[in-house]
């Protein structure tokens, strides 16, 4: 019998957590089902084993993480919603190292997965702020693979401790944003002007 109590979300939280303790690379079925209190076969009550249980990790990373995403850029347009969107992916990444990497390279199994639904919702998040810009539709992937390339490198950069130079790490960040922001406005209704 399952662990009162313990249920297939309670399992997947605990996973997540253990992740952004240890690292997603260092998740184990065996060290969650010590961190749960039952032994390593029960765990499978719960979850399919340790590719499932990655899985509904990045799911719920993605869903966490459009949460965050998409309540900052609430009421911003332009540089503003550019600024509150990347704060806050960057605030969720370095509060959430491991269940974050969980996210990297997974793919849905198809449009019934859960990963699809939270990665459309994090990738509306970022169109909104897009929007603001009048991106051509036709630049519209590229400008997205932009802001994810530079928040997503910034950020697990910065928590991978990377970033060894006294210069103000949150000032940096600041000129990312600055620095993605003109290069949006540039881009703006333009037609594609790039090889």
């Amino acid at each position: 019998m399952p662990r009162a109590g313990l249920a297939p979300a309670a399992v997947v939280a605990a996973g997540a957590a253990l992740a952004d303790e240890v690292g997603f690379d260092r998740l184990t079925m065996s060290l969650l089902a010590e961190r749960v209190g039952v032994r390593t076969p029960s765990l499978y009550k719960h979850v399919g084993g340790q590719e499932d249980l990655n899985r509904r990790i990045a799911a719920l990373a993605l869903t966490e993480a459009a949460d965050a995403v998409g309540g900052a850029v609430q009421g911003y347009a332009g540089r503003d919603a550019l600024a509150a969107a990347a704060r806050a992916f960057r605030a969720f990444v370095l509060a959430h190292p491991g269940r974050y990497a969980a996210t990297v390279g997974v793919e849905p199994h198809g449009p019934d997965d859960p990963l699809a639904a939270a990665g459309q919702r994090l990738l509306g998040a970022f169109m909104a702020v897009l929007r603001g810009y009048e991106i051509a539709e036709t630049d519209v992937d590229h400008a997205l693979r932009m802001l994810r390339s530079l928040c997503h490198g910034f950020a697990t950069l910065q928590s991978a401790h990377a970033f060894q130079w006294s210069t103000d790490i949150d000032a940096s960040f600041e000129w990312l944003i600055t620095f993605a922001d003109r290069g949006l406005r540039a881009m703006s209704s333009a037609p594609t002007r790039h090889p």
